[in-house]
């Protein structure tokens, strides 16, 4: 299990991770969301033990990540921006990792460099950006991590590639309770691998919450009565957002969907329509309520933080 407790770190005055405490389950997929310099790398970058926290603390199982090898030889990083050794083959890396990781599983790096049809005698500076990607990650996931953290999981992979990445991971995660924390820019990347999605902006988790909860307590209402009226006439309701454009309102709701639709259904309006919304339309609304009013482009621009 992953504990942080009030992680900072500052860069040249600029806090890049700011105060952000969580806790993260074993088995779980944990992905991370925000726009860019939001801090996501830097997370993971603390997470992992790369970075010293400025304040606050990181805890795998207990204890501190920072300077104990023991915990690190349970993690496996993929980076935005991934290196090689120079020249290197796949095989050469696959040499070195096992050197470093004493979970290494050659036999598995093998057969998964047989299914991504990757040459490992070949020098990877030679691979397309999506066939390095997949080199990385072939490699973390045959150090046989228990915590597999990825930054820009699937930038470079094309669609076939990305289900093949998803397939592989999930497989860890359920055949070894493997926890896996990854980032992304896009919403639409993590709402079908994810168990919980968290938003960093500015440096601060300002929303983390099961995926499942998010995408079922919130929904859309279209609704219109023959009568004039106005959004008084659903006081009680818990609205976080409501428009009228004619006779026709569009309302964002929390709650119970089958109670609140048999309550409205009870007003006798001319038309109802209860929809679902989509995890981005989720995340924008509750980020409303929080105070934070953001343009779709969160979950669109490549994050390069």
């Amino acid at each position: 299990m992953i504990n942080v407790e009030g992680l900072a770190k500052t860069f040249d005055g600029y806090n890049a991770v700011d105060n952000v405490t969580c806790s993260i389950q074993d088995g779980c997929i944990y992905g991370m969301v925000g726009s860019n310099g939001s801090g996501k790398s830097t997370f993971l970058r603390l997470l992992t033990g790369i970075y010293k926290p400025d304040k606050g603390n990181v805890y795998i199982d207990g204890i501190p990540v920072y300077e104990h090898p023991e915990v690190k030889n349970k993690l496996a990083f993929v980076p935005d921006d991934l290196y090689f050794v120079n020249n290197s083959s796949m095989k050469r890396m696959a040499g070195f990792y096992n050197c470093v990781y004493s979970n290494f599983d050659m036999d598995r790096f093998r057969s998964l460099s047989e299914t991504f049809k990757l040459d490992i005698n070949k020098s990877v500076s030679t691979f397309s950006k999506g066939m390095k990607r997949q080199a990385a990650i072939i490699l973390a996931v045959s150090s046989r991590p228990q915590y597999l953290l990825l930054d820009e999981t699937f930038d470079g992979l094309d669609p076939v590639m990305r289900n093949l990445v998803k397939n592989v991971i999930c497989q860890d995660v359920e055949e070894n309770n493997m926890t896996v924390i990854m980032t992304s820019h896009s919403l639409r990347e993590l709402e079908d691998t994810c168990d919980q999605l968290a938003l960093l902006h500015k440096g601060g988790l300002v929303l983390e919450s099961d995926i499942l909860d998010l995408k079922t307590s919130l929904f859309k209402i279209q609704i219109a009565f023959v009568e004039k009226y106005d959004r008084k006439m659903f006081e009680g309701f818990d609205i976080l957002h409501f428009s009228k454009h004619g006779s026709v309102s569009n309302i964002i709701m929390r709650g119970d969907k089958e109670a609140v639709a048999e309550h409205l259904r009870a007003m006798k309006p001319a038309i109802l329509d209860i929809l679902p919304l989509t995890l981005e339309e989720v995340f924008t609304y509750e980020m409303e309520t929080l105070g934070y009013v953001f343009n779709s482009e969160i979950f669109e621009k490549e994050d390069r933080s």
